[in-house]
């Protein structure tokens, strides 16, 4: 008799056991010792079983054990992953997040902040504010040399009746270097309307105003 196929490791025993037989996964360590030590009465005196035969069957035991307390510990860990990432979503509605973009609105003080990213060093970087409905210009600033990497800019005491409706703002950022001037990529705050989280708590996609849904992986940081 070998135990290996009462282990589930042995593909006869799975396809022939009756479905009220006893899930192999529910055998205990004393189960084991119990059917080790018949397995021992039983044996062939003539040819009784190696030591070597009986370490590998142990060793089998441990193995088939050790990866059942993994998966009890990778399902817990799953669990709690989902709850963190719910909690998360929850957390976030409301808030603004810096997504890659160029529309922004006004907060609730009249200010909009973003991001550029810099591929080189320039002798100035001009950002530009137009409202995004009518492409009227609104606001110009001009920040002096910068290095390579990112910069942080911003608008702030936005005329009211910009704010009072939150007016959509288009973000353009252009840098002067040695070769001429070069539009550069930018990333802006913008407010969290929903969080929706996949059914094993992955996935979670938030939807950003003005941009729709995206993976939070995209989201750089929140505020």
């Amino acid at each position: 008799m070998d135990i290996s196929s009462l282990l589930g490791t042995g593909s006869s025993a799975a396809s022939t056991a009756p479905a009220s037989a006893k899930s192999p996964s529910a055998l205990g360590q004393q189960d084991f010792m119990t059917l080790m030590l018949a397995q021992l009465q039983n044996q062939n005196p003539l040819d009784p079983m190696e030591n070597t035969e009986f370490l590998a069957q142990l060793a089998q035991f441990n193995t088939v054990s050790g990866i059942s307390q993994v998966n009890s510990t990778l399902t817990s860990l799953t669990d709690q992953m989902r709850d963190f990432r719910v909690a998360t979503a929850t957390n976030l509605l409301g808030h603004q997040v810096l997504v890659p973009g160029n529309i922004a609105r006004p907060d609730a003080t009249g200010t909009i902040e973003g991001v550029a990213d810099l591929p080189e060093a320039a002798s100035s970087v001009t950002v530009t504010f137009s409202n995004a409905k009518t492409g009227e210009l609104l606001n110009s600033r001009v920040y002096g040399a910068q290095s390579a990497g990112l910069m942080g800019f911003d608008w702030s005491a936005i005329p009211q009746e910009l704010t009072a409706t939150r007016t959509p703002i288009r973000i353009d950022v252009t840098m002067t270097t040695p070769e001429g001037t070069k539009d550069v990529g930018a990333s802006v705050f913008a407010k969290v309307l929903s969080a929706r989280a996949g059914a094993n708590g992955s996935d979670l996609t938030l939807n950003i105003e003005d941009f729709g849904a995206i993976d939070s992986a995209e989201v750089d940081a929140y505020r």
